[in-house]
């Protein structure tokens, strides 16, 4: 029963044929060398597409009309992160420490100490078990290594470009003055008198850290009670006179990398760091110089990234099953079907074979369905 089923979903037996003992579980609607793509997969990544929709307030029509311009390249889109771990693979990459280290930081934000219970909030709260969320955390971050070297590294923008631009974009660079911050949050809500002691003891022991030299966002990352510790840290420019009065004298005639003593708010002990502090006026080249890469880069970038996509859907052994299309395709591939039912077996009798004259066969010329790599000629 169990290799029946393997059949029906592997589209080796037909559901008509074996209706009467067994259902079909799934359906393979792609192949993408050796490895799959079912329809249930799909449909579970717009199901989470829906979701995370609706949790940034999208409903009703607009809902509807942004699914169906997302539904039409989701074929596309798993296609192309099949490609880009098959081909971290090829390349020996490893993230299974950086890996690590994420799953580490998210445990230690949602503070559960404790694996299983920590494994269980994952199953609640993203309805997959904890290794699925793993590997989708994995995949992401060997396609993400895979992006960057092998066309992220390569694209290179002189810097005589970059001042080029500057100097005839003077207009977007006119500002008015700003400073940028970091914030760790100790609380004290809900401590008496010797918790808030405690909590002032802690935040003096992170301003000595962050003025040794450890990394402020890091450090508000790991200890901060602030909503912000997700983004370690990290606060919105202000200009003058939108910062608490009491906090702007205290940072705002400050250079970059200075770090304030504990600052005793009505909810904790704060600290800032003051990242940036632009000055009013025309910004210099080497302020917003990064600010320009970004901007050339990025309409370089994604074009890069889909030739490069394309280069190994080209080069891949691809299989689309008729209904389903991949938006990205691959001009003059072919991606057509080809059903194992419908092949028919040839037959040879033993003298036949014995018969045939010996000569070496060149297989490795021919793609060999199912496969996760073509055959080497063997000596």
């Amino acid at each position: 029963m169990k290799f029946l089923r393997f059949l029906l979903v592997t589209g080796v037996v037909s559901a008509s044929a074996a209706a009467a003992d067994a259902i079909l579980v799934d359906e393979i609607i792609a192949k993408v060398n050796g490895e799959i793509i079912t329809r249930s997969e799909l449909e579970r990544t717009r199901r989470q597409m829906e979701g995370e929709l609706k949790q940034r307030g999208v409903n009703g029509a607009q809902l509807k009309q942004a699914l169906q311009e997302r539904e039409r390249d989701l074929l596309r889109d798993r296609i192309d992160q099949m490609l880009l771990v098959q081909r971290a693979k090829q390349m020996d990459i490893n993230v299974d420490a950086e890996v690590s280290k994420y799953l580490a930081e998210v445990q230690l934000q949602t503070k559960i100490a404790q694996p299983e219970k920590f494994h269980e909030f994952i199953r609640q709260q993203l309805g997959m078990p904890y290794e699925d969320y793993r590997a989708e955390i994995r995949n992401s971050m060997m396609t993400q290594r895979v992006i960057r070297q092998e066309v992220g590294d390569r694209i290179r923008i002189p810097r005589s470009d970059l001042e080029k631009y500057y100097n005839e974009h003077k207009d977007e660079f006119v500002r008015k003055e700003r400073i940028f911050l970091r914030e760790i949050l100790v609380s004290t809500e809900g401590k008496d008198a010797a918790g808030v002691a405690a909590a002032e003891k802690k935040a003096k022991d992170l301003v000595a850290r962050a003025r040794k030299g450890e990394r402020f966002g890091e450090l508000a990352r790991d200890n901060s009670d602030a909503e912000s510790a997700a983004q370690m840290g990290e606060l919105p420019g202000w200009e003058k006179g939108q910062l608490d009065k009491e906090l702007e004298a205290i940072v705002w005639d400050k250079e970059r990398g200075y770090v304030t003593d504990p600052i005793r708010r009505p909810n904790g002990f704060l600290i800032l760091r003051v990242e940036e502090h632009h000055k009013a006026g025309l910004a210099p080249f080497e302020e917003v110089e990064n600010e320009i890469m970004e901007k050339l880069y990025m309409p370089l970038f994604q074009p890069r990234v889909r030739e490069f996509l394309t280069r190994l859907r080209t080069e891949a052994f691809l299989e689309i099953r008729e209904g389903y299309v991949d938006t990205s395709a691959a001009p003059g591939k072919d991606t057509s079907w080809s059903d194992p039912a419908e092949l028919r077996p040839e037959t040879v009798t033993k003298e036949e074979v014995l018969n045939q004259p010996r000569r070496k066969r060149l297989l490795w010329l021919i793609p060999i369905p199912g496969t996760k790599s073509t055959p080497k000629p063997k000596e």
